[in-house]
C-alpha cells in the first residue's frame, strides 16, 4: 500500500460581490458612488479617501474599518445653484 498523498493546494478563490449589490451601494459618509477594486477587494470612495473592505463577497461598510487612502485625488461636488424665485429656470 502506497502511502497517501494529499492533493496540491488549491489557490486561494477570490471571493465574487454581486454586480447589482455595487450598482446600489454607496460611501455611508459622502453618498457618493464607490469603485470597485478586485484585486485588493475593497470599495473606493475617492470623496472620502476610503477603502471599504470585502471580506467573504460582503462589502463591510463601516468607517471605522475602512482603510484611508491619500493617493487617491480629493473629489469635490460642483455647486448647486437654485434659480431666484419667480425666475424661468430655463
Amino acid at each position: 500500500m502506497e502511502p497517501s498523498v494529499p492533493p496540491p493546494e488549491a489557490p486561494p478563490e477570490v471571493s465574487r460581490v454581486d454586480p447589482r449589490l455595487l450598482e446600489i451601494l454607496v460611501c455611508p459618509l459622502t453618498k457618493t458612488t464607490l469603485e470597485y477594486d478586485a484585486a485588493n477587494q475593497e470599495l473606493i470612495s475617492r470623496a472620502a479617501r476610503l477603502a471599504y473592505p470585502i471580506r467573504e463577497g460582503i462589502p463591510i461598510m463601516l468607517p471605522e474599518e475602512a482603510r484611508k487612502i491619500d493617493d487617491v485625488p480629493q473629489v469635490t461636488m460642483p455647486p448647486v445653484v437654485m434659480p431666484a424665485p419667480g425666475t424661468d429656470p430655463a
